[in-house]
């Protein structure tokens, strides 16, 4: 298969850069991409695409996300995780439980969040974290997201700290450390990740994943474009006669959708990516010509 996707989950201490590089060693081709970074101490779903699948990546990466994390109430740190230096500690042990969830609880909606200093964001044409790393010290500006559903798990007092595992259903953009960050912040204990998962993106979920390991054995079954796309957008099944008009990059008669279509021929093949304009669908993307 030269166009598709495949669905890794991701192991710990890796970048997604890493699984690209061994994905392209594994499909034999170097137009491979992904929908969405995860930091190295995340785990979970990375969504390949390769050959013509790169060129739908980018709508995959704007749908909605679902993670499971693990808060560390008690210390604040430089990378709002584990990995990053301690900048203040104290005792939060003694948190109470509604105050976690009266916390959390106003997370949930559509809010301004600010992103992470070290993150994949650029800051005048370089990555956030390139500029943290470098020495600087900054503050990236809010923006709005969504989070759709913030369920607690488990609150687990200790020592001196308490763990908070939530899961999270969130639009793309959301900064998951930044849920941590925040809510220490506002309990005035300090707070960060110690854990993340991703388990869902757009319409990819754990039950299609392989392992890195079985990524690098090459022991996979990749997606194709056709039944990715139909998970992806809404359908407009064409006829033999359309098919042909987008193979030359004519317009079709208006879909009468708000969202892009994905425009597929009798014999199930991805023609085109359409989107109305007027009284007219128009291809802003064809994928295959008429047979």
């Amino acid at each position: 298969m030269s166009d598709g996707f495949l669905v890794v989950d991701k192991a710990g201490g890796m970048t997604s850069h890493d699984v690209v590089a061994v994905g392209r060693k594994a499909l034999g081709t170097r137009k491979v991409g992904h929908a969405g970074t995860l930091d190295p101490m995340a785990t979970g779903i990375l969504v390949l695409g390769f050959g013509n699948g790169t060129r739908l990546l980018q709508y995959i990466t704007d749908g909605d996300k679902s993670y499971a994390a693990t808060i560390v109430l008690g210390a604040s740190t430089i990378t709002d995780d584990s990995e990053g230096e301690v900048l203040e500690s104290t005792d939060a042990s003694k948190v109470a439980d509604t105050e976690i969830q009266r916390v959390l609880a106003k997370m949930v909606g559509t809010i301004a969040q600010r992103p992470s200093s070290v993150s994949a964001v650029k800051v005048g044409g370089e990555r956030a974290y390139d500029r943290v790393r470098a020495g600087e010290t900054f503050e990236l500006a809010a923006r709005q997201v969504t989070i759709s559903q913030l369920d607690i798990l488990a609150i687990r007092h200790l020592e001196s700290r308490t763990e908070v595992d939530i899961e999270v259903t969130c639009s793309a953009g959301t900064f998951i450390r930044a849920i941590a960050r925040d809510l220490g912040a506002e309990l005035k204990v300090g707070g960060h990740l110690s854990a993340l998962r991703r388990t869902r993106v757009a319409g990819f979920t754990l039950d299609c994943a392989v392992s890195f390991d079985d990524l690098k054995a090459q022991k996979f079954t990749a997606l194709g474009l056709a039944d990715v796309a139909r998970t992806t957008f809404v359908v407009r099944e064409l006829t033999l006669e359309e098919v042909q008009e987008l193979s030359f990059g004519r317009p079709l008669k208006e879909n009468g959708h708000t969202q892009i279509a994905a425009g597929m021929s009798p014999d199930n093949r991805l023609i085109a990516l359409l989107k109305d304009e007027g009284a007219k669908a128009k291809p802003i993307a064809v994928f295959a010509a008429a047979n």
